[in-house]
C-alpha cells in the first residue's frame, strides 16, 4: 500500500502540469530545428527568427545565444513562470538548400496551422529522411559547371574537358577525404591540388598563357560562398562574433584552395 502511494505521489505531479511537460518537449524540438538549420548553412538572424517565430506561436519567449559550434536556448512563460533552457552542440557545417526551405515552409505552417509538438517532430523527421541526389549525377554536373566557368573565361574546348576531369576528380577526392574523417581544411586541399593537377596538364603540354583558363577555373567549385556570405550577414544584423568566425574559416578555405594550386604550379613548374 505504501508503494503505491508513493507512486502515485511522484507522477501527479507530472499530470498536473501539462504546461511543464510541453515546454520541454518544445525546448528540445527547437534545439534540434536550430542545429539543423546552422550545419545547413543558415545565418544566425535567420535561426534567430525561425526561433522565435516557432516558439511566439505557441505563447512562448525565446532567447537564443549561437556559436560557431554551440546553440543554447532559453524559452519562458511569463504568466506560468515555466522555462526550459539548454545547449546543444552542432554538427560540421555544410549546404543543405533542401532543409533550410522545408523548415523554412514548416514554421509558417506552423503559425498559420496552429500544429503541435508532434507534428513538428514528423516533419522534421520527414525532412531528414528526405533522398540526396546519386553521387554520380552530383559529381557530373558540378563538373559541367566548371566546364561552363572554364567557358565563360574564355577556355576552348580542350580545357573544357580537361577542366571537368579535374572538377570530377577533384570532388570525388574530397568526398572519400570526408568519409576517412580527414581535418574538413584537408579535404579541401585534397580537392584542390588532384583538380589543377589534372586540369593543368594543357598549360603543362602546351602553352600556359594559352591554357590558363583551365588551370584557374578548376577550383571554383570549392570556393566557399555560403560561409563568406553569412559572414557578411551576421556582421550587418550585429552578430560581430559569429560573423568573424565565419569569416575567418573561409579565409582559411581560400587559403587551402590556394596552396593546392600552388602545390601544383610547383610539380608544373609554373
Amino acid at each position: 500500500m505504501t508503494k503505491n502511494l508513493t507512486l502515485k505521489e511522484e507522477i501527479l505531479p507530472m499530470n498536473n502540469n501539462p504546461e511543464k511537460d510541453e515546454i520541454h518537449v518544445l525546448g528540445s524540438t527547437l534545439l534540434e530545428i536550430g542545429a539543423l538549420l546552422m550545419v545547413s548553412g543558415a545565418s544566425s538572424g535567420r535561426i534567430r527568427n525561425t526561433i522565435n517565430r516557432i516558439s511566439d506561436s505557441f505563447g512562448y519567449s525565446a532567447d537564443m545565444l549561437i556559436s560557431q559550434r554551440t546553440l543554447m536556448l532559453n524559452i519562458y512563460n511569463e504568466d506560468s513562470g515555466h522555462f526550459f533552457n539548454s545547449l546543444k552542440r552542432t554538427s560540421p557545417h555544410g549546404v543543405n538548400f533542401v532543409m533550410l526551405s522545408g523548415i523554412s515552409r514548416m514554421s509558417w505552417l506552423i503559425v498559420e496551422q496552429k500544429w503541435n509538438v508532434k507534428q513538428i517532430n514528423e516533419e522534421l523527421k520527414r525532412l531528414r529522411s528526405l533522398p540526396h541526389y546519386p553521387r554520380m549525377i552530383i559529381l557530373s554536373v558540378v563538373g559541367l559547371a566548371g566546364a561552363a566557368f572554364c567557358r565563360l573565361a574564355g577556355g576552348v574546348a580542350f580545357d573544357m574537358v580537361m577542366v571537368f576531369i579535374g572538377t570530377f576528380c577533384g570532388l570525388f577526392v574530397r568526398q572519400e577525404a570526408m568519409k576517412m574523417k580527414f581535418n574538413p581544411y584537408m579535404c579541401v586541399y585534397f580537392a584542390a591540388f588532384v583538380s589543377s593537377l589534372l586540369a593543368g596538364i594543357p598549360a603543362k603540354l602546351g602553352s600556359y598563357d594559352t591554357h590558363e583558363h583551365a588551370f584557374a577555373t578548376s577550383v571554383l567549385f570549392l570556393i566557399p560562398g555560403v560561409p563568406l556570405i553569412n559572414s557578411f550577414s551576421d556582421m550587418i544584423d550585429g552578430n560581430l562574433q559569429n560573423g568573424l568566425i565565419r569569416g575567418l574559416n573561409g579565409f582559411i578555405i581560400s587559403f587551402t584552395i590556394a596552396l593546392g594550386l600552388l602545390t601544383s604550379m610547383f610539380i608544373y613548374q609554373f
